[in-house]
């Protein structure tokens, strides 16, 4: 299993991960699905969704896989009036990563990044480790620190 960038930077500040891998279906990536293939549970895979709010741009909100992201409360905390996602064909070029493979670690920009409050409930949670196929699955804290993430409730 080939180490991805994501994983060099937590191995770059020696912070402690596993990878886990998985078949890829691509007419699904679900994180439902994605939790059944490791056996885990959804609330503990966390997904990396890219956002554009109408004052600061571009921002990160990384929410349980079971979850959908509230618009509302993504604008509110990241200092918008209003946001939205970015578009599917726009992620690459912002990020560096494709849909099904975006990590918070990582990306181009240091984007301003907001997680769910929920990451906080568990000793290790699940990420993208930046291509499909690939997880890794750290302590949240870990993550918090190391992508100076606000911890928050951005899901409905």
């Amino acid at each position: 299993m080939k180490k991805t960038n994501a994983a060099r930077l937590l191995d770059a500040k020696g912070i402690s991960y596993d990878l886990t891998e998985y078949e890829v279906d691509e007419n699904d990536l679900s994180a439902t699905t994605l939790a059944k293939k490791i056996g885990q549970d959804v609330e503990q895979i966390f997904k990396t969704l890219v956002l554009r709010g109408d004052k600061t741009g571009v921002f990160v909100c990384v929410i349980p896989g079971n979850a959908e992201v509230d618009l509302k409360k993504a604008a509110k905390v990241s200092g918008n009036k209003n946001c939205a996602m970015v578009q599917q064909k726009e992620l690459l070029g912002l990020t560096g990563y494709i849909r099904g493979g975006c990590s918070p670690l990582g990306m181009k920009k240091p984007y301003p990044i907001f997680i769910h409050e929920t990451c906080q409930l568990f000793d290790q949670i699940y990420i993208s480790a930046g291509q499909r196929g690939l997880q890794l699955k750290l302590n949240p804290e870990d993550l918090i620190k190391m992508v100076d993430a606000e911890v928050c409730d951005i899901a409905e």
